[in-house]
């Protein structure tokens, strides 16, 4: 049975699953700009107004359906208008590391508020607040979202990465990536838990000590 507890949990995801996900991709089309690439930008994409990056399902839909992962509209990436300094593989790992790299940020941002707010409001760390609870959301997801989007499999942003070191040293397993990038996808996806599981403890074990510390805790 739906309760409205269910569905505080629901709007406790989909607010920094927003948030995150608006960041995320203002972060691509910022990084393009400065490589030299306006197309996000003369497309409205350069902004953090949420509105302009939501996708109906992947931003909306499943965090209201208690799913919590999640994608907006992806930011559009010309890498011919690149700066001739910078080639054209190197332009989009860049361009596309800045989302998960802005998602790490967000989570360190989120510690240290966290950090503050249990400092002036000492009781929240015995009974934890709706804030609280935010903040802590907020933390595991731009951490989950930063460590999934960095997986090599396409059209991942971890893709765009290993493809400017993999793709002219192995052409032929790069390609055989990108071929089967949608089976790969899926099981990735499925595998996610597995292949993030450790690497996401300590990343939330190393930000819970920074909020203790700043708590003063």
């Amino acid at each position: 049975m739906f309760t409205q507890h269910d569905l505080l949990s629901r709007v406790m995801m989909l607010i920094p699953m927003v948030l995150s996900l608006s960041v995320h991709e203002w972060a691509h089309a910022w990084s393009a700009s400065k490589l030299g690439d306006d197309t996000a930008e003369r497309q409205g994409r350069l902004t953090l107004n949420p509105i302009v990056h939501i996708d109906p399902i992947g931003t909306l839909l499943l965090p209201l359906l208690g799913i919590p992962f999640g994608w907006a509209k992806p930011v559009p990436v010309n890498p011919t208008r690149f700066r001739r300094s910078v080639s054209m593989r190197t332009g989009m790992a860049l361009t596309a590391a800045a989302g998960p790299i802005s998602n790490f940020i967000l989570a360190v941002l989120s510690a240290v508020l966290l950090g503050v707010w249990l400092r002036t409001h000492p009781m929240e760390s015995y009974l934890p607040g709706a804030a609280t609870t935010l903040m802590l959301r907020a933390i595991t997801l731009n951490l989950a979202l930063g460590m999934f989007n960095l997986l090599p499999v396409p059209p991942l942003d971890g893709s765009r990465i290993a493809s400017r070191f993999l793709g002219d040293r192995f052409p032929r397993a790069w390609a055989f990536v990108e071929q089967y990038s949608p089976f790969l996808l899926i099981g990735t996806f499925f595998a996610a838990s597995f292949l993030l599981a450790r690497p996401l403890a300590a990343a939330q074990d190393a930000l819970l000590r920074l909020v203790l510390a700043v708590a003063g805790l």
